[in-house]
């Protein structure tokens, strides 16, 4: 199925085509993406409504998250998180389960990848948990707050040992998913966010070396 304008500038986006910052002009995306100039424009006016696209004076750039946003993201992402995974860990599958064991022991290789390579394995990861949860209007929200990641100044798990020990992380939680341990699953998982926002603070403040 061919993608729409707002699914491709999206794509770009997450993709790190187009960065926070990095000003989006109308013509020029028509002619990288291949389409015409009007369903580019209301892809730009709906990415605007969902503040993923700011004005700067009569440009429209990609936006960035400051502290304040960044910390109010982390809080609802720990949130909606827990309970995908708590949800998860009663209502999915067999099968669901062992594709996340599965992600879990192949990510195992990409300790030492590129971060890029690891931070597209770990939004399939994440995904994979919020289908299993099987709720519908909880897996568009984190949707959502899934796009909004691209506006951040690249992956915390740039920092050094950090890919190892999110991986680490995600075995614990789908070992409480497998035993189908909501309550573990859900403090599993927001401890792996908590510690993925505390990275990130380290390596805005210079404390923490990227590799």
């Amino acid at each position: 199925m061919q993608k729409d304008a707002y699914s491709l500038i999206i794509e770009a986006i997450e993709t790190r085509v187009y960065k926070p910052g990095d000003r989006l002009v109308e013509s020029e995306l028509a002619e990288r993406l291949g389409v015409s100039r009007t369903p580019v424009r209301e892809a730009l006016q709906r990415l605007e409504t969902q503040s993923m696209v700011v004005r700067d004076g009569r440009s429209l750039i990609v936006a960035s998250l400051d502290h304040t946003q960044l910390a109010e993201f982390y809080a609802v992402r720990s949130e909606l998180e827990g309970l995908a995974a708590r949800l998860a860990a009663h209502h999915a599958r067999d099968e669901e389960v062992a594709v996340l064991r599965r992600m879990v022991e192949d990510d195992k290789n990409l300790i030492g990848a590129d971060p890029q390579v690891l931070s597209r394995a770990n939004r399939r990861f994440h995904k994979q948990i919020h289908l299993a949860s099987h709720n519908r209007f909880l897996v568009q929200q984190l949707g959502l707050l899934q796009r909004s990641m691209a506006l951040m100044a690249g992956t915390s798990l740039a920092a050094k040992g950090r890919d190892e020990v999110a991986i680490a992380e995600h075995d614990t939680i789908v070992r409480a998913i497998e035993a189908r341990d909501g309550d573990a699953a859900d403090e599993a998982l927001r401890s792996h966010i908590s510690r993925a926002f505390e990275t990130r603070l380290l390596v805005d403040a210079g404390e923490l070396p990227l590799r």
